[in-house]
């Protein structure tokens, strides 16, 4: 019985923990250098990145 609730238990963590990886993630437009780059996970994150290089943040597909 306690076999039956540790793999329980492990399977429904699994679950929970693969939730972030389907959201969606943020992308930053840079202005001077034209570039793109979706590989952000905030959206504090992605306005790290652009600061002091211009552009602006979207949340990616």
């Amino acid at each position: 019985m306690r076999r039956i609730s540790v793999i329980w238990m492990t399977l429904a963590a699994l679950s929970v923990s693969s939730i972030g990886a389907h959201a969606a993630t943020w992308c930053a437009y840079y202005g001077r250098q034209g570039g793109r780059n979706c590989g952000f996970h905030s959206f504090e994150q992605c306005q790290a990145a652009i600061s002091g290089n211009g552009g602006f943040c979207s949340q990616g597909y």
